[in-house]
């Protein structure tokens, strides 16, 4: 620390210079205002630096000196981060040593000889100051823990990159870690600190050469300002490369967006909105590592935009259709229509019939899944009421409950209601629940599955295969049926290694005493080998593709008419 004069704290700084004639007459300039060290070459200089290193506010250096020359010493200190904040004022008579000294970091000169105190008082005065400027600026705009910019001062250093190299393309860059937070929990924050500095470098020693920048905007999300390359599949592997080797291959999984257009005429701000978005959508696709923001990109965004806006308008003039896929027992000599799926269809006045495909994943990321669902839960139950009365005949309904359904406090009072609306029995109306909602939190789906199954309804296990439950895990989930995930059913040949995992399933299915639902089943192949391995139920496009209410009821009337 500074030494204490009364109250007034000095500051210190070290004069380096061979003649002890020099190193007095500025002692006594300064000494008033300032703590002196004192060195009389460069080598003893930068170990009196480093000793002071956090108390020292100015080197005032001699070029010409034995040992080690005042070039040497600016090399050194410019060459360490840790020597680089401190300011050096060069103590010269030589005007055509001053270029060469800036250019590796001189702040100032002071002339030889000494012979204005005043204006070298005034002078390391200023140096002084616009150096701790600097440095509670700097203090203000890094992120303490990895010193890259933070976000505040990052977009104004971003439009100043452009305004003085107007020839640069640049691209918006985002970076994250996946799954950060499991890495906090299982190896601890400080090594999580650390993947976080890792990261940091390198991304500095991938984009700074090029005149890049970076920052850390929040947790693990970092953002890159670099000139525009034909591929960032080299960067990519770059930094994924260097955090896992520096963090002991802890198996670090980076994601990254990068939005290439836009350009200039768009603000930094928005293009890196752009290719936050583009990182996003990455979530959950593990093979894919990089996600771009281009023109297609751009266009499917609007697109989905638009479908978003058309929502509300969509749900109120009953755009949305309900179609019925049928499912057929087929344990006896003829197949027997046994159920339906209900499943959504959306009739667009302007693009048409929308895949689901396309409007069902927007709307699970929207949390607009819920409404939808409910719309076709309405639907279904007025219709099995429909039927019953017009053609007499009632058969069971399965809708589908997505993982956001599950965590509904109102979900068992909205399904009871509906079954009191139109006088339903809870096994008329099927509840699907994908696997894959029992593995991402299974204590709660449970206990919500099981309070459903109190009441009477049956729960059919969706996308069996498609998920993660353990054989332990699965004999205590509650279920009534296993839906075999469509995959199974691909190129399914008797003694091929998917026929094998058909089997497999349906042994599974025996042992917890619940039917198999086999999907997509297309050929008259499929269903022979499935009906021999012991498959009870079959849905897919060998019956019939999903259609609409009127449609099906050829299904009922055939069954009506198996049934005189």
């Amino acid at each position: 620390m500074p030494v204490l004069d009364g109250e007034k704290a000095k500051r210190r700084v070290i004069v380096i210079d061979d003649q002890e004639i020099n190193r007095e007459l500025l002692g006594m300039i300064l000494e008033d205002d300032y703590d002196v060290l004192y060195a009389e070459n460069g080598e003893v200089g930068l170990h009196f630096i480093r000793e002071n290193i956090n108390t020292l506010s100015l080197v005032l250096l001699d070029l010409v000196m034995p040992v080690m020359d005042g070039f040497a010493v600016l090399e050194t200190m410019r060459a360490d981060p840790s020597l680089h904040r401190i300011p050096i004022v060069v103590l010269t008579a030589e005007k055509s040593a001053e270029l060469k000294s800036l250019k590796l970091g001189a702040a100032d000169f002071i002339t030889k000889p000494f012979d204005a105190p005043e204006v070298i008082r005034a002078r390391v005065a200023r140096i002084i100051e616009l150096s701790e400027g600097r440095s509670l600026i700097r203090a203000a705009e890094r992120d303490e823990l990895t010193g890259l910019f933070n976000e505040r001062f990052f977009y104004e250093y971003c439009q100043r990159l452009e305004r003085y190299n107007p020839n640069w393309e640049m691209d918006a860059v985002v970076v994250d870690i996946r799954r950060f937070n499991l890495v906090n929990e299982v190896h601890g924050r400080e090594f999580g600190n650390k993947v976080l500095q890792q990261l940091a470098a390198s991304i500095k020693r991938s984009i700074e050469h090029e005149g890049g920048i970076a920052c850390r905007l929040e947790a693990d999300t970092f953002f890159l300002f670099c000139r525009k390359r034909e591929s960032y599949e080299e960067l990519f592997e770059t930094l994924s490369e260097d955090v896992n080797r520096e963090v002991d291959n802890a198996h670090v999984r980076l994601r990254m967006g990068v939005c290439i257009m836009g350009g200039r005429e768009v603000a930094p701000e928005r293009r890196f909105a752009r290719a936050k978005l583009a990182c996003n959508r990455l979530r959950g696709k593990y093979s894919k590592g990089i996600n771009v923001y281009d023109q297609e990109f751009h266009d499917k965004e609007m697109h989905y935009e638009s479908f978003l806006n058309d929502f509300q308008r969509a749900l109120e003039e009953k755009q949305f259709l309900v179609f019925y896929q049928p499912k057929y027992n087929i344990e006896g000599d003829k197949p027997v229509l046994a159920s339906a799926e209900a499943l959504v269809r959306w009739r667009h006045p302007e693009c048409g019939m929308v895949s689901p495909g396309e409007f069902i994943p927007l709307f699970e990321s929207n949390g607009l899944i819920q409404l939808v669902d409910y719309y076709v839960w309405r639907e279904s139950a007025a219709q099995i009421r429909r039927w019953r009365e017009e053609l007499g005949i009632t058969i069971p309904i399965s809708i589908n409950l997505s993982r956001v359904d599950m965590y509904d406090p109102e979900l068992e009072n909205k399904l009871l209601d509906l079954l009191r609306e139109n006088d339903l029995k809870p096994e008329e109306l099927l509840l699907e629940i994908t696997e894959s909602a029992y593995t991402d939190d299974a204590r709660t789906i449970i206990e919500v599955v099981e309070s459903l199954r109190n009441h009477g309804f049956k729960i059919e296990m969706d996308d069996f295969g498609s998920g993660y439950s353990s054989l332990n895990m699965l004999s205590t989930l509650p279920i009534d049926v296993l839906k075999m995930d469509m995959k199974f059913i691909q190129n399914v040949r008797e003694g091929s290694k998917n026929f094998r995992m058909v089997e497999l399933v349906l042994d599974i299915a025996e042992y917890l005493g619940v039917p198999v639902v086999a999907e997509g089943v297309e050929t008259e192949e499929q269903v022979r080998l499935l009906k021999n391995a012991g498959c009870s139920i079959i849905q897919g496009y060998y019956f019939s593709k999903p259609v609409d209410a009127k449609t099906f009821e050829k299904f009922l009337l055939e069954k009506k008419e198996a049934h005189k």
